[in-house]
């Protein structure tokens, strides 16, 4: 049975394209090219597929990569609602590994669709997965606004919890220098921080600390030659 040509077969089902009728069969239009063969390990297409529609199709293949553990994990979580006692056996008929599904609906639960942003990863989602709902705003807000890709957001977690584990006696001493700064410089402080070094204010003032240090020290040792 021959595949429509308005389709591209996919692991699972169809993808159907965004062509509309109008552009299909209009005045001056040309018919879509064959169907592109999806299999476990490969995708073919056939010759002569327009840069347009070979670049559309690309697109697509990347949205459905992007958003296939989301699609996963709420899968699963439906699965666990909708069918309690049986969803388990219909999972081990397929070739999806549970432990993974379950990791990929844990994460899905810890952000409701509204809170999930489309222009960062699964994965960017999943470093912040264990915190608070304002945690992971704060951190989600700060990687979508600077860019940052699954690793950087990580480092700068890391960082950031290095900081808050330097001792009680570390944090009253940073909360007494910001008590006694002026408020407009404090503000000015922190802009510079969010938007000159992408780092939040308590990293950015270490940074800057350990700068002056270097530099006082080098001066004290150039004065002793």
């Amino acid at each position: 049975m021959d595949t429509p040509s308005n389709t591209v077969p996919a692991a699972g089902g169809l993808l159907r394209q965004s062509r509309s009728r109008e552009h299909r069969d209009g005045a001056g239009s040309r018919p879509l090219p064959g169907v592109g063969l999806t299999k476990r390990t490969s995708f073919t297409l056939p010759p002569g597929v327009p840069m347009d529609e070979w670049s559309r199709i690309g697109r697509q293949i990347d949205t459905i990569a992007a958003s296939s553990s989301w699609w996963l994990g709420d899968w699963l979580i439906y699965g666990q609602s909708q069918y309690p006692d049986l969803y388990k056996r219909a999972v081990e008929q397929t070739a999806l590994d549970y432990q993974t599904l379950r990791n990929y609906a844990w994460v899905a639960r810890q952000y409701p669709v509204a809170r999930r942003r489309a222009a960062l990863s699964f994965q960017h989602h999943a470093e912040l997965a264990s915190m608070t709902t304002d945690e992971q705003d704060q951190w989600l807000d700060r990687a979508e606004k600077f860019g940052w890709s699954r690793n950087e957001l990580r480092n700068r977690v890391r960082a950031s919890r290095r900081v808050n584990r330097g001792g009680d006696a570390d944090a009253d001493r940073i909360l007494k220098i910001q008590m006694t700064v002026p408020p407009s410089q404090k503000q000015r402080w922190m802009r510079a921080a969010a938007s000159e070094s992408e780092q939040d204010f308590v990293n950015w003032m270490v940074s800057v600390l350990d700068k002056a240090a270097a530099a006082t020290l080098r001066t004290a040792t150039a004065g002793q030659l």
